[in-house]
């Protein structure tokens, strides 16, 4: 069994411990409230990005697939926009918890690290099979995680306008679940 796979399908739920310890410890302050939220709000803004740009294929729990590559959008910075979010959004959350500061945001920052580099290296091997040539390009010119600083323009790139309605409808689940922990630790804050 490829333990990419199992941790692919399971990406959803590996958040739930560190959200769990994050809210039992957290001692929030305004300070990290505020910077806590502006890093996990720019890392939904580029999920909702890159979202808008692919809609719900990303949403797969079973096996790994693409129908169109991607390279427009978000994706001509950085091949993995989706996964740099939620790190973002992850690393944000911890911040505004303030919960066992610097230990639970080092350790959930390396575990979902580790974590999407293994989800990413079996995608690779997917988009390396199914797109050939054109995929090697890109994954020449765009970066894993680490943004480039100019947009990648490839001969053969496929281009799809953003729909932000499609963004809204693809990222509803995360959204709702974004809100539920800011407003749990924004709770936990005032009634400290």
């Amino acid at each position: 069994m490829d333990i990419r796979l199992k941790i692919f399908e399971l990406r959803s739920y590996t958040p739930i411990p560190f959200i769990i310890i994050m809210l039992v410890y957290a001692e929030p302050t305004i300070p990290s409230l505020i910077t806590g939220f502006f890093i996990a709000l720019i890392g939904e803004a580029i999920r909702f990005w890159g979202v808008s740009i692919v809609g719900s294929e990303t949403r797969t729990t079973g096996a790994v697939g693409a129908t169109n590559l991607i390279t427009d959008g978000p994706f001509s910075y950085v091949r993995n926009p989706l996964y740099v979010g939620n790190i973002l959004i992850y690393l944000g959350c911890g911040i505004m918890s303030n919960a066992l500061v610097p230990w639970l945001q080092l350790t959930a920052f390396v575990w979902f690290v580790v974590q999407y580099h293994l989800i990413v290296s079996r995608e690779e091997e997917h988009l390396r099979q199914t797109f050939g040539e054109e995929y090697q390009r890109y994954l020449y010119n765009v970066p894993r995680f680490i943004p480039r600083l100019t947009k990648y323009t490839g001969e053969h790139s496929f281009h799809r306008d953003p729909d932000f309605s499609r963004g809204i409808q693809s990222e509803t689940r995360t959204l709702q679940g974004f809100a539920v922990v800011v407003v749990l630790i924004v709770a936990r804050y005032l009634f400290q």
